[in-house]
């Protein structure tokens, strides 16, 4: 098959375990583009933490795109215009805020430059700041700050008091929003709907590229969809298992250049 699209995840994917892009990546992926080749930056990021990556792999000028919120705004990076945006519905918001009231998670949101938390911030909130090189909100009025359209509600927290949480809010919110884990840390609220694999199809047809000429690699749960819409699905190595079980194929790991030697071997001419 000759793949035309090619879409990646960043965090266990794209990037290693110091978070960059290995130069056999980076020249993997420049090449791919030289040779035709459209990359989708597909993550649960805020642009701002996907735009320096996607500079470094020139997405703006071989018309590369961005996926940032797991598909909740998709934006064209040869225009910087965003194509596709979704809304998380923030009617719920106060119930949810509500429901963790008694846990240690952080409740985050954003705007186009900030994150914004509620008072009980912990130290897995700070990867994410860290992440985005922005500045942070934390504020006991969380609730009445936000006042603005959000893409995605994160929380943030030790890994098993998350996964108690997920499955309340799950069957608190079951066809109401779509819930799932990014990191161990970091579960995802996303309006009902929105994922990486559900919103691809919008963009497909954007291009004019069909699914079975996509080749798609991620690593975590977040990563599930997009993997399982791809023609050819690629799990890394260092996957989550339940993923590497729906993918066609598994690469070696984020730290053995993974991405890059699959790109070599069914991509590149």
């Amino acid at each position: 098959m000759d793949y035309k699209l090619i879409a990646v995840d960043i965090d266990g994917t794209l990037t290693n375990s110091k978070k960059e892009v290995s130069p056999r990546t980076r020249y993997a992926l420049l090449e791919a583009q030289a040779q035709g080749k459209k990359v989708i930056i597909s993550s649960g990021r805020h642009p701002l933490g996907v735009y320096p990556i996607a500079h470094d792999l020139m997405l703006e000028r071989y018309g590369g795109y961005i996926m940032s919120f797991n598909g909740g705004k998709i934006i064209d990076c040869a225009t910087d215009q965003t194509v596709v945006s979704r809304h998380f519905p923030l009617e719920y918001l106060p119930d949810i805020v509500g429901v963790l009231n008694e846990s240690n998670i952080t409740v985050i949101t954003f705007d186009d430059k900030k994150i914004y938390a509620n008072a009980k911030v912990n130290d897995y909130t700070y990867i994410e700041r860290d992440v985005l090189k922005t500045e942070m909100v934390s504020t006991p009025d969380f609730l009445q700050a936000i006042k603005f359209d959000v893409n995605k509600i994160l929380l943030a927290g030790e890994p098993d008091e998350l996964d108690r949480y997920q499955k309340i809010l799950i069957q608190r919110y079951d066809g109401l929003l779509d819930i799932y884990k990014s990191a161990p840390y970091f579960l995802e609220l996303m309006p009902f709907g929105v994922s990486k694999g559900s919103m691809l199809p919008l963009l497909l047809d954007r291009i004019g590229i069909g699914r079975e000429e996509l080749i798609a690699f991620g690593d975590n749960y977040n990563d599930m969809t997009m993997i399982g819409y791809a023609g050819f699905g690629v799990a890394m190595g260092n996957g989550e298992p339940e993923i590497q079980k729906i993918a066609n194929y598994v690469c070696e790991s984020n730290d053995d250049d993974g991405v890059a030697k699959t790109i070599e071997k069914y991509v590149l001419k």
